[in-house]
Formats: C-alpha cells, sequence, structure tokens
C-alpha cells in the first residue's frame, strides 16, 4: 500500500503532521552509508524529473516572469511508496511528507522537486529516495520512492581494542536499538562518544563514520584516539632556552630514565591529557624541578600521531642548614646538616647531620632511593650509619632523681635486695677498714657485705650502628596505582656501650636520691646494659603494615590511618638479647565545623568552603615479650606521647596503652588552635622491666592529661606550643613540638 496525498487529503494531513512531524538538521556531507550511491540516486532521481520537460500544457506563465528557465507545473498528487510492510510506516510516511515543501494544488519547477529529494534525505531516515513525475489529466503526479534504513542492532567500533568498551557504547545506543536507524540521531550518539572521550582526557580523539551499514542493522563506526608517537626530554635554562649561546643543548643533571619513570604518558599510549597533567604534578613532587613546558608537536604524514616535548628546568637540590632546638630527649641542642635530593642523577637523597645537645650529640649519614631503578612496585630503599651519645630518658625523672654511675658492684651471696651496700671509697659503721682500691679489695675485706664503686657521674649511651629498610606499596606491580596499603622489612645492627661523659665504662647506676651516706639497697643498684655487660650487640629484624585513608598526609581531617609492626631481635653471642617488640597504633579523624572562627569556615555566597577542622581519636599500644635490655624498654610521656609529663616521665614499661581525643580548628591565617586529652598505663609493667628503673625512679605509670595548645601551620608541617594537666590536677607542663601528635 503507498500513502497518496491529494489535494482533498491536505486538511486533514496538515492537523495531522503538526503532531507528527520533526525537524531535523541537514548533515553535512553524505546522509547515506554510501556516500557514491547516495550522489548517483540523486542524479538518476534528477533526471527522472525530465517528466516536466515535456509537461507544457501545464506551464504557468510565471516561470517567465521571474526570469527562470525552469517550467512550473502543477502537481495534482504526492504518493510516498516504499514503506507497505514497515513497522513504522505511518511515521516515516509523514516525515518524508512532512520535509516536502511541495504540496497538491501547487505549482512548482524542477528545482524544486530536487530541493524536496535533498529534504527527504537529510531527514536521515531513507538510505534511498527517487522522485517519479507522472503525467495525470489532472497534472502532475509525483511518486516518491523512499528506503529506510534498517533498524540498528549493533553498533561496531573500527578498530578493535579502542578505549571505547562495548559497555560504553552499548549505554550510549541503548535507547535507539531496535529503532529505524536515523542518521541525525548517530551524528547525535557519535557526538556523545566523542564527549565520553573529551571527559576522560582523551583530548585528540576523532570519530567519523558510519563506514558501513548493513541490512541488518549493523553500523561501523571509525575511531582515530591520538596516540604518542614519542616523548621526548629537553633541558631549558632559567630564561627558558633549551640551547646555550654556543648553539649546544642545555644539559641537565637528572638521569633520563628518573624522569621517564615518573611518566604514564609512554611512546604508543592514547593521549591522555588527565594523565600528561598527573605526570606533571608528580615530577613537580620530586622536588628536582623548578618549571616544566609540554609541548605537543603533530608528526607529519601521520594523523593523529604526536610528539610530547617536555622543557624542563631542574633546580638546585643540594643544601646546607644549621639551627637551635630544644627536645625533651636532648635537651636544648644545635644542628648542622648538609643535604643532597639528586645525588648522582639519580634520585637518590642524602643527608649528614651533625647534633649536639644538652643530653646528648649524633653524627648520621643516610641515603634514600625513593624508587628503586627497574622495580615496578616502586620499592624504596633506606640505609643509614650512625654513631650518637645521649642521657637514656629511661634512667631520669623530673622529680625522682636520675641513675648515676657506678663502676663495678658485687652482691654478697645469701642477701636480699633490700639489703644494704656500702661505698668501696669510704669507711661504713662496721668497723671495716677503708676505704678500698676495688670492689675485690672490698670483698677479700668482708664477703658478707655488697659493695659498689660509686662514680656519681650522668650515664650516658654511646650507640654505633646502621641499618636498612625497604618499603613498598601495595599496588600489584602498577607503580601509578594510588595504594592505601604498604609493607615495610629491614635489618638493624646496634653496639651499645653505656658510659659517662668521659667515656668511662659504666656498667651499673644507682639512683641518686637513694645513695646516701654512702650506702644503698642491692634493690638500688641495676644493670644499664643486658647481661650487666659493658657492651651490648643488637641485630634486628624489623616488619610493618600501614593502610593509609587520610585526606592529608600532614593535616588531616577525615579518614583513618592503621599501624602495625614488629621487631625481632636476635642474638649474636653472650651479650647480644634476644626479645621481640610488637607495636600498633589507629587514628581516626572526623570532619566538624563547632568553632568559626576562621573566614573560611564561614564562606560567603560564590566562595570556597575552606575550613580544617576536625575531631581526631587514636588507639595505640605495644608489647615486648623476651631478655629485654631497659634501655630498649616503652616510655610514657612526652610531645608524641602523654603530654602532662616530660619525656619518659610517667612510665617505662614492657607493655603500654594510649588513647587520645583531641579538636583542632582554624583560627586566623596560619594559626590554628586544639583541645586534647591523653590517657596511658603500663597494664603494671614497669616491675617487669629488668632493674625496675620506673619504680626505682618513682614513675607512677598510668595517668590523664587534657590540655590545649596553638599551632603554627609551617609548609613542613604545624609548629605547636601545648600547656598540659596532670592527672586534672595543679600540675602543668608546657609542652613545644613539631608535627601533630598523631
Amino acid at each position: 500500500m503507498t500513502r497518496k496525498f491529494s489535494r482533498k487529503s491536505m486538511k486533514s494531513f496538515r492537523k495531522a503532521s503538526c503532531l507528527l512531524a520533526l525537524t531535523f538538521p541537514i548533515l553535512a556531507g553524505s546522509a547515506s552509508s554510501d556516500s557514491s550511491n547516495l550522489l548517483g540516486g540523486l542524479e538518476r532521481s534528477i533526471n527522472n524529473l525530465r517528466g516536466f520537460e515535456v509537461a507544457e500544457s501545464n506551464q504557468d506563465d510565471r516561470s517567465q516572469e521571474n526570469g527562470s528557465s525552469d517550467p512550473l507545473v502543477l502537481i495534482s498528487e504526492v504518493v510516498i511508496q516504499g514503506l507497505e510492510e514497515h513497522p513504522d510506516k505511518r511515521r516515516l510516511e509523514y516525515a518524508a511528507y512532512d520535509a516536502m515543501s511541495i504540496r497538491p494544488g501547487s505549482k512548482v519547477s524542477r528545482s524544486e522537486v530536487k530541493n524536496d529529494l535533498n529534504a527527504i534525505y537529510a531527514t536521515g531516515w531513507f538510505s534511498g529516495v527517487a522522485i517519479e513525475p507522472i503525467n495525470t489529466p489532472l497534472g502532475v503526479q509525483l511518486l516518491v520512492k523512499v528506503q529506510p534504513n534498517p533498524s540498528l542492532k549493533e553498533i561496531q567500533i573500527n578498530p578493535d581494542g579502542t578505549k571505547l568498551t562495548k559497555e560504553i557504547v552499548d549505554s550510549i545506543f541503548k535507547a535507539d536499538y531496535g529503532k529505524t536507524l536515523n542518521l541525525n540521531v548517530l551524528q547525535l550518539r557519535m557526538k556523545k562518544l566523542k564527549d565520553w572521550y573529551l571527559k576522560e582526557g582523551y583530548s585528540l580523539a576523532k570519530i567519523s563514520g558510519p563506514n558501513r551499514v548493513t541490512a541488518e542493522g549493523l553500523v561501523q563506526l571509525s575511531v582515530v584516539e591520538g596516540t604518542v608517537s614519542a616523548v621526548k626530554i629537553e633541558f631549558i635554562d632559567a630564561e627558558g632556552n633549551t640551547t646555550r649561546d654556543n648553539g649546544k643543548p642545555v644539559r641537565g643533571k637528572t638521569r633520563a630514565w628518573v624522569i621517564e619513570r615518573e611518566l604514564r604518558t609512554k611512546p604508543g599510549s592514547a593521549f591522555n591529557r588527565n594523565i600528561l597533567e598527573t605526570d606533571i604534578k608528580r615530577l613537580y613532587a620530586t622536588s628536582l624541578f623548578s618549571d616544566l613546558k609540554v609541548t605537543l608537536n603533530p608528526v607529519p604524514g601521520e594523523p593523529g600521531q604526536v610528539v610530547v616535548v617536555l622543557g624542563i628546568a631542574e633546580q638546585r637540590t643540594g643544601s646546607l642548614t644549621g639551627g637551635l632546638g630544644y627536645s625533651g630527649a636532648q635537651g636544648v641542642f644545635g644542628s648542622i646538616g648538609l643535604q643532597e635530593s639528586n645525588l648522582l642523577g639519580r634520585s637518590w637523597s642524602t643527608d649528614m647531620n651533625f647534633t649536639y645537645g644538652e643530653y646528648g650529640a649524633l653524627i648520621k649519614l643516610s641515603l634514600t632511593d625513593p624508587w628503586i631503578k627497574g622495580d615496578n612496585y616502586k620499592t624504596s630503599l633506606r640505609t643509614s650509619v650512625f654513631i650518637s651519645r645521649e642521657v637514656p630518658q629511661e634512667f631520669r625523672s623530673s622529680e625522682g632523681g636520675k641513675f648515676e654511675g657506678v663502676t663495678d658492684y658485687s652482691q654478697a651471696p645469701n642477701s636480699s635486695d633490700t639489703a644494704t651496700v656500702y661505698d668501696i671509697g669510704s669507711a661504713h659503721g662496721g668497723g671495716v677498714g677503708g676505704p678500698f682500691s676495688s670492689i675485690v679489695a672490698a670483698k677479700a675485706s668482708d664477703s658478707t657485705l655488697s659493695w659498689f664503686d660509686y662514680a656519681g657521674d650522668s650515664i650516658v649511651l654511646q650507640k654505633t650502628g646502621g641499618g636498612f629498610t625497604f618499603t613498598r606499596p601495595l599496588n600489584g606491580g602498577d607503580p601509578f596505582k594510588k595504594s592505601i596499603w604498604s609493607t615495610a622489612i629491614g635489618m638493624n645492627f646496634q653496639k651499645v656501650e653505656p658510659i659517662d661523659y668521659s667515656a668511662q665504662e659504666r656498667p651499673y647506676g644507682v639512683v641518686s636520691e637513694n645513695y646516701k651516706d654512702n650506702t644503698a639497697t642491692n634493690n638500688d643498684v641495676i644493670c644499664i646494659a643486658f647481661n650487666c655487660a659493658k657492651e651490648n650487640t643488637l641485630v634486628s629484624v624489623r616488619s610493618a603494615v600501614n593502610r593509609n585513608k587520610l585526606n592529608d598526609a600532614r593535616n588531616p581531617t577525615s579518614g583513618n590511618f592503621l599501624s602495625l609492626s614488629t621487631e625481632q631481635f636476635v642474638s649474636v653471642g653472650q651479650d647480644s638479647p634476644t626479645f621481640n617488640r610488637a607495636k600498633g597504633s589507629y587514628s581516626h579523624f572526623i570532619p566538624v565545623n563547632w568553632i568559626k572562627l576562621h573566614k573560611g569556615c564561614r564562606p560567603k555566597p560564590g566562595e570556597k568552603y575552606q575550613c580544617s577542622q576536625a575531631l581526631g581519636f587514636q588507639l595505640k599500644g605495644g608489647s615486648i615479650v623476651g631478655e629485654l635490655p631497659p634501655y630498649e624498654a616503652f616510655c610514657l610521656g612526652g610531645s608524641k606521647s602523654i603530654r602532662g609529663w616530660s619525656s619518659c616521665d610517667l612510665g617505662v614499661s614492657r607493655s603500654y596503652g594510649e588513647a587520645s581525643a583531641e579538636y583542632r580548628f582554624p583560627i586566623w591565617r596560619m594559626v590554628s588552635g586544639n583541645f586534647f586529652v591523653d590517657a596511658g598505663t603500663d597494664f603494671d609493667t614497669q616491675d617487669n622491666v629488668p632493674g625496675k628503673p620506673g619504680k626505682l625512679l618513682d614513675k607512677q605509670g598510668s595517668g590523664f592529661s587534657p590540655g590545649a595548645g596553638l599551632s603554627i601551620n609551617t609548609p613542613v608541617g604545624p609548629l605547636r606550643i601545648e600547656v598540659a594537666n596532670q592527672d586534672f590536677g595543679d600540675d602543668w607542663r608546657y609542652n613545644l613540638g613539631f608535627g601533630w601528635k598523631f
């Protein structure tokens, strides 16, 4: 059946066409699946219009009046043919007729018929259109023969292996499957494919077609994604020049592979602007470069191929630092250091540091490789050697005194821990002569008494050693994958010698407060080192795992952080202890907006909310099992522990637990404030530390500490000053620290 549009049916049709007709833009270029067939069809259809030249009886003088050579003929009827069995017959008939300007009863020229032919093609519904004029007694009948596009079944992307997966294509075309293909709608969907590429960063991608439309409804589109042909690295000077005055290229210190390993943009990969921007940020994060410029150069004769040119300006990577500071462990100290962050152009960081303080000194040389060459897991290595002297905080107390040196000690057989021990340096009330020149001489005089050789000077631990640690993020072998999990494993080696400031051996110690009248008790004299040795050798293997979901490493306001570690010390001789130390901590942050002193917490309409305010919570604890040297026990108290007590002033224990809650809020510009409460306990394990130094120094072992503070947010972290209370009482302590407690 064909659809006829005559003068009589025009009134009712116009009413229907107002409801059914759609307006489609004219396609640029071919609207057919095969442009040569379309042009051929148009030419044949135009040639069929020769009937207009012989229909002279229906000519109108209007053509001559308008100066046109085309004759005008009277159209008696328009017949749409070719949609008899089509499921979308009615809509396509009206689409074809509504696209035409010719109506029954009008007088038209050959050129007007040609325009209508093009207009029907432009609807996008038809792969073939022909108009045949037929002379009738009432005028010329226009027989419009149309060939509809097939129903869309599948979109095929050529070539295979593009970023456009079948799922992505189907999500865009799902509303069109099973319906008659419209080439105009197809162009709109192709634009959505292009928009997807732009959103994903593939800004050079181009989509063309259709290259092929089959009768079964298969439509083939072509994609050129834009490929990186090469990545070229050029070093530039401070003025941005790539060549020097002598014409030679500017040479850089950094090895090419150090730069290339930071790039996900590789030769042969599809160009992606988002990935390249991330690459640039990653290069800046190495702190090796002061400026980076990117240029995209097309490859002549190879459409879609680009060369990425990186212009890199290096910055100075060596520095000499020095300063004064204070810490609970070192007291007032001064330091000087020499750093180089790009040793041999391999991005190795070296640090040679010398620190001299009120309670000790340190010389340390370290080297860090942030990414071992050729490792896809981005494994890093840190190694160091050092020699230090420090007054161990385990043997000091701000209120209970400190341990002082004992050169030698001998406990009489069968004597109790509370029995008196006598200094060999003076006579005692028992009538035994003295003073004695040595413990041996004192024992020879009276073997039933305990003797010690009191030196009366501070105890210092001299440590010499080194170690190394490998750290690896659990990224599955993709160095650019952000991983919240990381692992570490390493070894440490130390030789520990208890001495005094003049480097004299001090294997024993006695609490100065308990040394009275040249006597003490056996319980008051302890071994400073393991096995009362003059030297301990510590060899350990350490492993750790971390889970980091913090939104900001320096000043977090949301997320959490979990850390678990264990360190196994193994014996390599008589004075080398075997023990295990396990620790764990968990921190959690909740964003809040309670105190709104900072203007960023009160944004005006259109302004960005900038208020680094949060509630933070931390739990941590640890335990030691085995032959524990007292100087390796856990310390409670200090700026990174329970803040109401000085460093190691709350307890010296085998096991411990701590909990902290803290509210941090910005005040003005770089100044922030915080309120906190800390709590800690030794779980009554101070008695299990050899020598019980915590008990002898009257360290209470457990306590609470509320407090408040101010901090200045520097580029490398907050510098904070805090005041904290001991057990909600009258004792307060001022605390100076760098970096948040957690």
